[in-house]
């Protein structure tokens, strides 16, 4: 495969640690599937269903650590967000919407937004936002190498603004967590949008570089073109590599795994979080590229085989039954573990006819990707890390306790803190209350 110029040296060397058997984890709340936006909003909270019962019908649970997470508090969330803007979402019904009308304006939710006031709205972004930070705690306390949380990934929500269908930013909270431990965060992000939430949390600070890969001009969000690089000390650490329609597995390699190994040389992250959306395969309802599963999963065994800790998240997604196939592939590569093609029974079995098989086909259409274009893209962005000083280097105080460890309970469940994951120092593994095997939720 070409470089580009990046050292080829520590891409073959990880490759063969990489191969290794990882940890992975696994964070699921059967709740968060059943809201709903309402009946002609693309986003389908339903997909998380889907992508869960074929994980479990595929078997892959059971060699996964599954823990169902704490919703998040809004304390949490205010660790970003605005407290004025997270009360505002806790306060918010469709039943009360008259009282909110200037605030609804003001953080651009409610009717003629594409962030609509639904019931259970703040219980919605609890839900996935917990299991993001989850995720993230499991990372730094050494308990895991991969967890995963397909219903997180929300990358639009900005500070005190819904965007996107995006009301709370789980990534950023997330990444704020990995920082308590980590000198230096990679965010990766190849949802067919640009994660602009992400790349504005983190503009002006070297301790999170972003890469994103996107549909670029007149398409949402409208940002992600390949000079804005970062501001202040974050120059040069928000990597953008803008696309056109029709990018096909081939092209979308050449230019992710080049770059991406530059990334890993230059900045050298103790922790990545990686946003799959899965709105960058073919046939998807809002997005235009055209991915197969298997190229778009590449993205995600390349990743891995740096061997970092890392967390794996979700994203966008408007065609559901792919979106779950994406997801459940994802997993299995992410497991090393192969599945068949042929979908397993289960209780959704009906959403992948007429084949009923797991691959999808690209669609025969032109990619207006050039050759040159994707060259241009890819020497530039080559040029922009190489100009790099090296990993930036940070002074690491004591680590800040877990929000939750701030609070005297004096007990309680403690669903994906620190303590949650006891075991013996045996073989066997204890199974915690918290995880969960042949029940199906």
């Amino acid at each position: 495969m070409t470089t580009g110029g990046a050292s080829t040296t520590s891409s073959s060397s990880h490759a063969e640690v990489g191969a290794s058997k990882k940890r992975v984890s696994y964070f699921y709340q059967p709740e968060v599937g059943h809201f709903y936006y309402g009946p002609s909003h693309p986003m389908k909270p339903h997909r998380l269903k889907l992508a869960h019962h074929l994980i479990l019908s595929y078997g892959l649970y059971k060699k996964m650590e599954c823990y169902r997470p704490h919703p998040a508090a809004p304390g949490e969330m205010a660790a970003f967000h605005s407290e004025d803007y997270v009360n505002f979402l806790s306060r918010i019904t469709p039943d009360n919407l008259r009282q909110y009308h200037t605030q609804m304006q003001k953080f651009n939710a409610g009717e003629y937004t594409d962030c609509p006031v639904f019931d259970g709205l703040f219980e919605f972004t609890q839900l996935y936002t917990g299991a993001s930070i989850d995720g993230a705690m499991k990372l730094n306390n050494g308990e895991t190498d991969i967890a995963i949380n397909w219903s997180g990934g929300l990358h639009h929500a900005k500070k005190a603004e819904a965007s996107g269908f995006c009301y709370i930013n789980d990534i950023v909270l997330a990444i704020l967590e990995l920082l308590k431990v980590h000198a230096r965060v990679l965010y990766i992000d190849i949802d067919v949008h640009h994660g602009d939430g992400v790349e504005e949390a983190f503009y002006c600070t070297d301790r999170v570089m972003t890469f994103s890969l996107h549909k670029y001009g007149d398409f949402f969000p409208g940002t992600g073109h390949i000079k804005d690089t970062g501001a202040k000390e974050g120059t040069g650490f928000s990597v953008n590599a803008p696309l056109t329609s029709g990018i096909t597995d081939d092209a979308y390699e050449r230019l992710f795994k080049p770059v991406m190994a530059k990334i890993m040389e230059v900045y050298r992250p103790g922790a990545i979080v990686l946003q799959c959306g899965a709105d960058s395969l073919t046939g998807d309802r809002l997005g235009c590229f055209n991915l197969s599963l298997k190229g778009h999963a590449e993205c995600c065994a390349y990743v891995k085989s740096f061997n970092i800790p890392t967390l794996v998240l979700g994203g966008g997604g408007y065609t559901i039954r792919n979106v779950a196939r994406c997801w459940a592939y994802e997993t299995s590569v992410l497991l090393d573990t192969e599945v068949s093609n042929d979908i397993p029974y289960n209780d959704y079995f009906e959403y992948y006819a007429p084949d009923f098989k797991l691959h999808l086909n690209p669609e025969p259409r032109e990619n207006l990707n050039t050759e040159a274009s994707l060259e241009s893209v890819r020497v530039e962005l080559l040029t922009q890390l190489q100009s790099l000083k090296g990993a930036p280097s940070v002074q690491m105080q004591e680590v800040p306790p877990d929000f939750r460890l701030q609070k005297e309970t004096g007990g309680g469940s403690n669903d994906g803190a620190q303590e949650d994951d006891e075991r013996d120092t045996g073989a066997e593994r204890k199974e915690h209350e918290a995880e969960f095997y042949d029940r199906v939720d």
